[in-house]
């Protein structure tokens, strides 16, 4: 179970960074918006499974933080939750982009916006659990790290 908990925390900082490295080119809000979402999921399914919950086979931020809430709430915004879930799709060919529902990509400032969101359910995340993907079996550790391991 630690290695899924450390896989799921891993690839949902991978989602962090590629919001981040995304963020620079106006044309990619919508995949900032993506990788969002995509972060967040992570991180609510990483929690639940900590807790030894079932892990709900969904995307519904709202409906996961739910469970999550069940364990201890986050005091996150609700309408910020529903604003990234409303954005998600589950294919990725044209006419399918991340759009919001008045079919329009998030603009810039709100692709930054979802970022913040997201970097707070991380910062949540960690300080309730104190965990990282350093330790992860996908991680690669630099020569200094093995010297003090």
């Amino acid at each position: 179970m630690e290695d899924d908990l450390k896989s799921w925390v891993f690839f949902a900082e991978n989602d962090i960074i590629s919001a981040k490295e995304l963020l620079y080119n106006p044309r990619l809000t919508g995949e900032v918006a993506f990788h969002c979402q995509q972060a967040i999921e992570k991180y609510f399914k990483a929690y639940l499974l900590k807790y030894n919950k079932q892990i709900p086979k969904i995307h519904d931020l709202l409906k996961l933080y739910g469970e999550v809430k069940k364990i201890q709430d986050w005091g996150l915004e609700e309408e910020m939750l529903i604003t990234i879930r409303n954005l998600y799709t589950e294919s990725c060919y044209p006419g399918d982009e991340l759009v919001k529902p008045e079919g329009s990509l998030p603009t810039e400032e709100e692709a930054k916006s979802y970022l913040e969101f997201a970097e707070r359910v991380e910062s949540a995340f960690k300080s309730f659990n104190h965990a990282s993907s350093r330790n992860s079996p996908m991680a690669k550790s630099t020569p200094t790290q093995q010297a003090t391991q």
